[in-house]
């Protein structure tokens, strides 16, 4: 029997599992695509406002830290500067999530040896799941290329841009498979390779820091550190400005060494054991742990104080970068109009703090989409009947995982208007008041946040099997909705499914009650719905 034996079925089995997962991945990058090259065409049409852009981006360090360098003037490398960093991001996140799905949790929960116990060879499992993932990246490829070139954009430069994206996605599914040998558990993997993409954004961000402006300033030559970078060898592609198709190989040549790592790495170890001996815990567990409560903050700290740390970093980053961007916006009618679509109010400044509020919620959708999903995770793997043998009731265990998870929404919430407040107040004056300022204009944020822990809990509590996948969709379409809707002149009846959509937008305007009650009240009834579901049907689905 080969290593390799059962690899096309195992492969069909991971097509069936995540066909939603997939479908919506491939098809839904090119569209997000071909929405944000569309709303970048709008805003600078012509060759006037887009060497201004470029002027301003390659001057801005904060620019280049976040969208990296911008190619040229062309409109495919202004689209490429502010969609490359997202779309790439994306593809990482997915693909590595991808690959430690179907190989270490498979061993975590005991499918993998299930299905050792057939005629499946040593690297089957691992092989599928790499082929799957490596055909989606393809795909999305394949699509985002068309996307763009339908936009109006050059077919070479289409190309490259979308081969870039796509690279990065081949560059972290190697990752995620060296990851997954080396954690004993899946949340372990996750995190290790999260960690990885990370770390590869700093990098990019450093060498685009450091760089030097060539082209009287229009362009901007990354430095060293981005060549450590997956993410940063999509920059040096130069889609749209002199297309450098050579360093497409990197990307391919990571995801070779990262696979044959894998497979040396899958030898030296036993199903279900990780390379990296886990930690022993303390000899006896905390008196907190005999409660609901302490046992779901026991769980989910970890992953909150990760998320304070990027929040808390981000939410500085962005207020110092205020006056920066108030003064490039300024020089832009069409981008500053943009801004204040998404922010709401007419005073400039106001309307950017207000727009970057708006993203922090609904960056922090996915912290609560991620905690509330660990109750549908505990009930697969057998640890929920575990929990509600004892003297817990199903309501007391379902209430204090949404309690849990709508407190932490509430700390991050919180930290990203206080230190969003002050880093813009270091730069403008009164940092005091503009921290405690935009604190306040951040929890006008959490209803809506509600509505999404509302939503997760219904799906939990009536579709379960389909609770993981609908619950990520429907965020995708909260932040589609929510914070490029008015930029794309969606009609007014879409932009209502959003619960962001109904959040006054403060600090620009003053909030307004009425919205905020309706909003708790939606998210009452969802909780309401999840909770009876739960109640109703059998542990586990």
């Amino acid at each position: 029997m080969s290593a390799f034996t059962g690899t096309g079925r195992l492969a069909r089995l991971v097509l069936r599992r995540d066909r939603l997962r997939l479908a919506i991945w491939v098809l839904g990058t090119p569209l997000l695509g071909y929405a944000l090259a569309g709303s970048v065409k709008e805003f600078y049409p012509d060759e006037a406002s887009r060497v201004g852009y470029a002027s301003t981006s390659a001057s801005s360090l904060v620019a280049r830290a976040f969208n990296g360098p911008i190619a040229g003037t062309d409109l495919g490398a202004v689209v490429t500067a502010e969609t490359y960093v997202t779309l790439a991001l994306l593809a990482a996140l997915l693909s590595t999530f991808a690959v430690i799905r179907h190989t270490r949790q498979n061993e975590e929960t005991g499918r993998a040896e299930l299905l050792g116990a057939s005629v499946v060879g040593r690297y089957a499992l691992l092989t599928a799941a790499l082929l799957v993932v490596v055909a989606a990246n393809v795909a999305a490829t394949a699509l985002l290329a068309a996307a763009l070139a339908g936009a109006g954009l050059p077919l070479a430069g289409s190309v490259a841009a979308a081969a870039a994206i796509g690279g990065v996605g081949l560059a972290f599914t190697g990752v995620a498979a060296v990851a997954a040998q080396l954690s004993v558990t899946s949340r372990g993997a996750n995190a290790l390779a999260a960690a990885a993409v990370g770390i590869s954004f700093l990098l990019r961000a450093a060498g685009d820091v450091l760089g030097e402006q060539t082209d009287g300033g229009l362009r901007v030559v990354s430095a060293w550190p981005s060549w450590l970078s997956p993410l940063g060898w999509g920059n040096q592609v130069r889609a749209f400005g002199g297309e450098r198709w050579w360093t497409l190989a990197l990307p391919v040549a990571l995801l070779v060494a990262g696979v044959a790592a894998a497979y040396a790495l899958a030898e030296r170890r036993d199903i279900g054991a990780g390379l990296v001996a886990p930690r022993r815990g303390p000899a006896t567990a905390a008196p907190g742990l005999l409660s609901p409560a302490g046992l779901a903050w026991r769980l989910q700290r970890g992953a909150l104080l990760g998320w304070a740390v990027g929040v808390a970093v981000l939410g500085f980053s962005m207020g110092i970068a205020g006056d920066e961007f108030n003064a490039m916006i300024e020089e832009n009618p069409a981008a500053a109009e943009a801004i204040s679509a998404m922010g709401g109010g007419a005073k400039l400044i106001d309307a950017y703090l207000a727009a970057m509020l708006g993203l922090f919620a609904l960056t922090i959708g996915a912290y609560v989409v991620q905690a509330l999903l660990r109750t549908r995770n505990d009930e697969a793997d057998g640890l929920l009947e575990a929990v509600l043998a004892t003297a817990v009731s199903r309501t007391r265990w379902l209430v204090t995982q949404v309690v849990a998870a709508t407190l932490g929404a509430l700390a991050l919430v919180l930290l990203g208007g206080l230190t969003t407040g002050l880093g813009y107040g270091l730069v403008a004056g009164d940092p005091l008041g503009r921290a405690v300022g935009l604190g306040g204009a951040a929890l006008v944020r959490l209803p809506a946040l509600l509505v999404v822990a509302g939503v997760v809990t219904a799906l939990f509590g009536l579709l379960p099997r389909w609770s993981v996948a609908l619950s990520w969709a429907a965020l995708i379409v909260f932040l589609l909705l929510g914070q490029l809707g008015a930029v794309l002149d969606l009609p007014q009846a879409a932009l209502n499914l959003s619960p962001y959509t109904h959040v006054p937008s403060a600090p620009a305007v003053d909030p307004a009650a009425l919205p905020l009650v309706v909003l708790t009240g939606v998210a009452v009834l969802l909780l309401a719905a999840g909770t009876a579901g739960f109640r109703r049907r059998d542990v586990p689905s």
